[in-house]
């Protein structure tokens, strides 16, 4: 009986360390080849384990567990690219944005330029990665993988520029795209003299857990959406709070 729970319990560990790993990989371009790869091996690894168990064959497990670590290694050196992007993603996830110290100096910046758009009434539409990628929404802009800088922001939205009227997608402190196309939001709810910046932000966040920022043209007012709901009328302190919380850096 006691074998059977040891058995029970180590493919109840295995299993959850297939499901980190894979979860951990989602957001890699090989992702889909690595899940595959990751479920067929990981699939015969707790068969054919089950099965040396069961029948007790000492000497094939000792067989076993030399050849599973050398697929490890292979694994690891066939996909070190994807492994690599995602542990840079994993750098980018607000569980870990918190220990970083560069990330307020980052959300400065990003609020000063938030600020002075705020005062010259210049329209703009900020979407904030979290845990959800938006890659997609990404490639609908212009490219730009530059280091965030107020005033790079304040230029991108200033009237003329050919990339004010999308949005800039921006992960952990850089800005991945601009001139963005998001989803508009249909819902109901929302005031119906708000323009379509303030409907693609809450559009956005119906659909992903981003966070979106959006500053009026014609009032100034600078507002944030999340979960699919606006705010509005927040002071530049309010604001920063808000951004602060739900990027998980406080």
């Amino acid at each position: 009986m006691g074998g059977i729970l040891k058995m029970i319990l180590e493919i109840t560990v295995f299993s959850i360390g297939i499901y980190l790993i894979l979860r951990f990989l989602r957001r890699t371009r090989g992702s889909g080849v690595i899940r595959g790869l990751t479920l067929l091996l990981g699939g015969g690894v707790v068969a054919f384990y089950v099965m040396i168990e069961a029948l007790e064959l000492a000497r094939l497990q000792v067989v076993f567990e030399a050849i599973a670590a050398w697929v490890v290694i292979g694994l690891i050196v066939i996909f070190q690219p994807e492994i690599r992007r995602a542990i840079v993603h994993l750098g980018d996830s607000p569980i870990f944005k918190r220990f970083l110290k560069g990330e307020t100096h980052t959300l400065q910046r990003l609020l000063r330029s938030v600020s002075r758009m705020s005062k010259d009434r210049v329209g703009a539409l900020i979407a904030i990665e979290r845990e959800g990628s938006l890659a997609n929404m990404a490639e609908t802009g212009s490219r730009l993988d530059a280091e965030i800088n107020s005033y790079l922001i304040e230029a991108i939205f200033q009237p003329g520029s050919p990339l004010h009227d999308g949005a800039i997608v921006i992960r952990g402190d850089r800005i991945v795209a601009a001139g963005c196309v998001l989803p508009v939001s249909h819902s109901p709810n929302l005031d119906k003299r708000l323009g379509t910046r303030h409907r693609a932000a809450v559009g956005l966040t119906e659909e992903t857990d981003a966070l979106t920022l959006v500053v009026s043209e014609e009032t100034g007012t600078i507002s944030p959406a999340i979960g699919g709901s606006l705010r509005q009328n927040l002071s530049l302190e309010s604001l920063g709070q808000t951004v602060e919380e739900n990027l998980g850096l406080r």
